[in-house]
């Protein structure tokens, strides 16, 4: 089981490299190609646009193995990779962008079927929980390595470092993974019938809003600790370590809770967490070890709602569980493309780079009043 759950698990670092690199190096792209920050702000819409258009996919192949669907996937996001690394031209970026997201949703929604199948019984949130750590791993270590190698010597080296994982990601599925048996198809009406009952939809809006808040504030990071804390661009790369870490800690720390005092209970609380360190920052930006703190504390809730989410509407979703599985990656993604729009808005404003984290409070209580309802009443 762990070599299985450390195969998906290097999928995901995989992707949060791929997926979390833009923030790093918005600056190095708009310089390279000589377009505003904001309008690299749109490398991250398109990607989270490839990920609502890519997820849906399993609707269509929810028949096959998931052990096939995850080597479709991985092979998917390689290609990705290969065009993100070569493109001449900032429009070719986006497409490249766009491709690289198709596989994201699918990929994490047939990943945590596979992990809760293979989970010892009342383990299914820690299961899921090693199978996303990927991610925030790629947070701690990929990510300010790929950002350090942008800045010295292009933005094109992490998405070549991206190549290299995907294919290592899909030499290990190949051994490690188990060939769990596929769904069981009863139709395509029978995947969307889970959706007339109430508890998934109180979770795909509580991921949609509570990520829409929390990437208004991450989308700008970058500029946000250099010009409103006076951090130097050298200092960014130690700076997405500390950021990385703390995802890290919020990925572990969920899943263990989660199984402990409910998944809905724990992940409404890391979201009013959330909230007021948002709202800490907007004031606080200008003094440098403050801003860094709540980003660090901003992390942590940042993915320590994630896992919980993806087993619960896994656990809601009967019949549809694939479909499920995307609809909150969609939903985390959707939110994604809308946090980066609207804080972009104050952004081309001039209004600061700490206004995104005012505009992304409201959002994400109200994402923590959805699982709260969601907890009173299901669990």
């Amino acid at each position: 089981m762990k070599k299985g759950l450390f195969a998906l698990a290097l999928g995901t670092f995989t992707l949060g490299m791929t997926e979390f690199i833009i923030e790093g190096i918005l600056t190095d792209v708009a310089h390279d190609m000589n377009v505003s920050i904001p309008q690299v702000g749109h490398l991250i819409s398109i990607y989270a646009l490839g990920v609502c258009a890519g997820a849906f996919s399993l609707i269509l192949m929810h028949k096959y193995r998931p052990k096939n669907i995850l080597m479709f996937l991985t092979s998917l996001i390689t290609i990705g990779a290969v065009i993100a690394s070569i493109a001449p031209s900032f429009w070719l970026l986006l497409c490249a962008r766009f491709i690289q997201g198709l596989p994201h949703g699918a990929y994490f929604g047939t990943g945590a079927i596979v992990a809760v199948k293979i989970a010892k019984e009342c383990k299914g949130t820690s299961a899921v929980a090693m199978m996303c750590a990927g991610m925030p791993f790629a947070n701690l270590m990929g990510v300010p390595l790929g950002t350090f190698l942008s800045h010295n010597i292009s933005w094109r080296v992490p998405f070549m470092m991206a190549i290299v994982l995907g294919l290592t990601t899909l030499y290990m599925i190949y051994r490690w993974v188990p060939n769990v048996a596929a769904l069981a198809n009863n139709g395509m009406k029978a995947q969307f019938r889970f959706l007339r009952n109430l508890a998934p939809w109180l979770i795909i809006f509580a991921t949609f809003l509570g990520s829409a808040g929390m990437l208004c504030w991450f989308s700008y990071i970058s500029p946000l600790l250099q010009m409103e804390g006076g951090f130097s661009a050298s200092s960014i790369s130690l700076l997405m370590i500390l950021a990385g870490f703390g995802m890290v800690v919020g990925n572990l720390s969920s899943g263990p809770l989660a199984d402990r005092f409910k998944p809905g209970r724990i992940t409404s609380c890391y979201l009013l967490t959330s909230a007021l360190s948002l709202l800490l920052t907007f004031f606080f930006s200008a003094t440098p070890w403050a801003v860094a703190l709540l980003m660090f504390s901003t992390c942590i809730c940042l993915f320590g709602v994630g896992s919980p989410e993806q087993y619960l509407i896994v656990k809601h979703s009967e019949g549809g569980e694939m479909l499920g599985g995307c609809c909150i990656q969609a939903a985390f993604n959707s939110g994604n493309a809308l946090g980066a729009l609207l804080g972009g808005i104050p952004v081309s404003m001039n209004l600061g780079f700490n206004y995104p984290a005012l505009i992304g409070v409201p959002l994400v209580l109200a994402g923590a009043i959805c699982l709260w309802v969601f907890h009173k009443k299901y669990e």
